[in-house]
C-alpha cells in the first residue's frame, strides 16, 4: 500500500481533503497528515472536526506544520505523493516561490526535487494572474494542479457527489483505482 502526505491548508474545500483521508484509509493506505492553522479552522467550520479527531478517525499520523523535521520534510522517507487540498494561494504562491517555511510548503518542494506525485488542489475563484503563473510554474516543474471543480455529466444530486468527483481525480492521479463517480464513455450523447 502506499504513503501518502496530505496538507489541508487555508482555502475553503477542507471536505475534499477529508473525504480524500477516508478513501486512503478504507483501502489501507498510509497517511500523514498536515493541517495549517487556517486549514484547522477551515475544517472545523466546514466539517466540524479538529485536525486531532481526524487524524484519529482514519489512523492519520498527524504532524506539526512548524515541525521542518518531521518524516513528510524528508527526501529519504518512503512517501508516493504529497497532495495539498485544498491549497490555498499562499501555500500555492510559496511552492512556486521555492519558500519552505512550514511542513506543507516543505513537503511538496520536496516532492518536487524527489520526482514525486505532487497534487495542489486549488479552491480559489477567481484566479489572480499570481494564482495562474504560480500555478504553470509548478505544472512545468512536474507538480499536477487539480482544481476542485466538479463535473455535472454524471447529474450529481448530493454535495457529496460534487466532492467525490474531485477526490476521483485525485485517486487517478496517484493511480489508485476508484469507482466513486460515473466514468465518461462516450455513449451519453447520440452522434447523428
Amino acid at each position: 500500500m502506499g504513503n501518502h502526505v496530505v496538507a489541508i491548508t487555508g482555502a475553503s474545500g477542507a471536505k475534499y481533503g477529508v473525504r480524500l483521508i477516508e478513501i486512503l484509509h478504507s483501502i489501507g493506505h498510509g497517511i500523514r497528515l498536515i493541517i495549517s492553522r487556517e486549514g484547522a479552522i477551515n475544517l472545523k467550520l466546514e466539517c466540524d472536526i479538529t485536525p486531532e479527531e481526524l487524524a484519529e478517525r482514519y489512523e492519520c499520523t498527524i504532524e506539526n506544520n512548524h515541525n521542518l523535521a518531521a518524516k513528510s520534510a524528508s527526501g529519504s522517507a518512503k512517501i508516493d505523493s504529497v497532495i495539498v487540498c485544498p491549497a490555498s494561494g499562499t501555500t500555492i504562491s510559496k511552492i512556486a516561490a521555492g519558500i519552505s517555511d512550514n511542513l506543507a510548503t516543505r513537503s511538496a518542494i520536496v516532492a518536487l526535487k524527489e520526482r514525486r506525485t505532487l497534487i495542489l488542489v486549488p479552491r480559489e475563484a477567481p484566479y489572480a494572474t499570481v494564482h495562474l503563473e504560480n500555478m504553470t510554474k509548478i505544472s512545468q516543474w512536474g507538480g499536477v494542479i487539480l482544481p476542485a471543480s466538479p463535473g455535472f455529466y454524471n447529474n450529481p444530486s448530493t454535495i457529496e457527489d460534487l466532492v467525490d468527483f474531485v477526490v476521483a481525480r485525485i485517486l487517478d492521479q496517484i493511480g489508485i483505482d476508484n469507482d466513486l463517480t460515473a466514468r465518461w464513455t462516450g455513449e451519453e450523447v447520440k452522434s447523428e
